[in-house]
């Protein structure tokens, strides 16, 4: 799957919920996890599709959100399955 492809439902799916928990918002957690991909690795939406694994690191970016709804933010432990694949294709190099 590509990651202009990803929906809401594909979120839920993720994370295994039926969507009636009133504290998700799987828009949300889509758009910050598409955000951090583009600005981590610097690819724009349309390079981004070129690589499919990366709809499997924006998942757990999901994930990684909804499981850690804290306000405070480590940055330094990220998710190693993320950082790997983008890594891979990181054009930015920062």
């Amino acid at each position: 799957m590509i990651v202009s492809r990803l929906t809401d439902k594909d979120v839920l799916s993720f994370l295994r919920l039926d969507g009636t928990e009133g504290d998700i918002s799987p828009s949300a957690l889509l758009a910050a996890a598409l955000g951090y991909v583009k600005s981590y690795t610097g690819l724009s939406e349309e390079e981004m599709d070129a690589h499919e694994d990366l709809s499997i690191a924006v998942l757990i970016l999901c994930s990684d959100l909804y499981e850690n709804r804290l306000t405070a933010v480590d940055t330094a432990n990220v998710n190693r399955t993320v950082s790997c694949i983008l890594g891979m294709h990181c054009k930015n190099l920062i």
